[in-house]
């Protein structure tokens, strides 16, 4: 089976890790097998980040006397907001196993994995940023 697992740009490469590893224990469970081994991998990031555009703000003073006036002036630019974009994709190749299963002895417990709450995580499935 081949497990697809993405995370929010906030969460990182290794935010994006984990929940792929989580997710393969999820698929694992819900599959009917306890155990798994990961064959093989692939990562990727498209996270953007585009600032928006900003504006100018001017203030000044006008001074206005005998015929003449004066005009002091600051003009700042203000930038727009941030934007971030995209995200971090994780896929992982796996092999999945039944408890007494040849090569059940050397994959990794699902359960274990995903921590004393596995039967919630199971059944609700894994969020972002673990």
């Amino acid at each position: 089976m081949v497990v697809q697992a993405r995370a929010a740009p906030a969460c990182g490469p290794d935010g994006a890790a984990r929940v792929a590893v989580a997710t393969v224990a999820v698929e694992t469970l819900r599959a009917g097998y306890d155990r798994y081994v990961i064959n093989g991998g692939q990562a990727g990031s498209n996270v953007q980040v585009h600032q928006m555009p900003g504006h100018v703000q001017h203030s000044g003073t006008l001074t206005y006397g005998r015929g003449s006036g004066f005009y002091s002036g600051t003009s700042t630019y203000v930038p727009g907001p941030t934007i971030v974009t995209g995200g971090h994709n994780q896929n992982l190749a796996i092999t999945m196993f039944r408890v007494g299963e040849p090569g059940a002895e050397n994959a990794i417990d699902a359960k274990q994995i995903l921590g004393p709450e596995w039967a919630d995580k199971v059944r609700n499935g894994i969020g972002t940023c673990l």
